[in-house]
């Protein structure tokens, strides 16, 4: 999930409607899971959410609705269904403009709420990473650049991230496929590019940390 346009690594744009569906707390945590943790059950995500599978399979049918989850094929049966996450992203345009006060509330409530977990998630990180396997620690990476530049040349190299972010993701999934390669855990990995407010624009060179 991404609130920048669709670009390479993410599936579709999606519209008001579907954003709407969206912005609700379960369906929006029930989604994070299947994100992180695969393919789930209704029952699982009840356990996992502390909800009735009731409440969850109800929610997971809204999902699938606007196309936010879909059945993972060739496993599971009628009484049992697997589902996984499908990626999606929406840029300002779809709360802009015309868009009515419930289209930019749903707008503002995913995004808090990607803010909300995606801080817990580093926290939790940085809190776990002395105890961590050392390769792994040294595999992660901690980067901020601040420098001037303009929409044409954000644009540019958003679309260029992308590119390669696509061209390793598309490598290890055939190594999956393939069989290859052991050790493999979930990794996170965020991407973020955006103006500083006008005020902190300055003369001044790069500044990396």
């Amino acid at each position: 999930m991404t609130e920048r346009k669709a670009s390479a690594v993410t599936a579709r744009s999606v519209d008001a409607a579907t954003l709407k569906a969206f912005a609700h707390p379960l369906r929006m945590r029930m989604y994070d899971h299947l994100k992180d943790h695969g393919a789930a059950t209704a029952s699982m995500l009840a356990r996992a959410m502390g909800e009735s599978t009731g409440q969850t399979s109800y929610h997971l049918r809204q999902l699938e609705r606007h196309g936010l989850v879909e059945e993972e094929t060739g496993r599971g049966s009628a009484r049992e269904r697997w589902w996984v996450a499908v990626g999606f992203s929406f840029g300002p345009e779809v709360a802009a403009g015309d868009a009515d006060d419930g289209t930019r509330t749903a707008a503002q409530a995913v995004m808090h709420h990607q803010l909300r977990t995606r801080t817990a998630r580093l926290q939790e990180w940085v809190d776990r990473m002395d105890d961590e396997d050392p390769g792994w620690a040294a595999a992660s990476l901690s980067n901020e650049v601040t420098t001037l530049l303009t929409v044409s040349e954000v644009e540019s190299l958003s679309d260029a991230l992308a590119e390669v972010l696509r061209e390793h993701l598309d490598r290890a999934k055939a190594a999956r496929d393939a069989g290859q390669g052991e050790g493999r855990r979930m990794v996170k990995l965020y991407q973020q590019v955006f103006p500083l407010p006008a005020s902190d624009d300055g003369a001044g060179g790069d500044g990396a940390g």
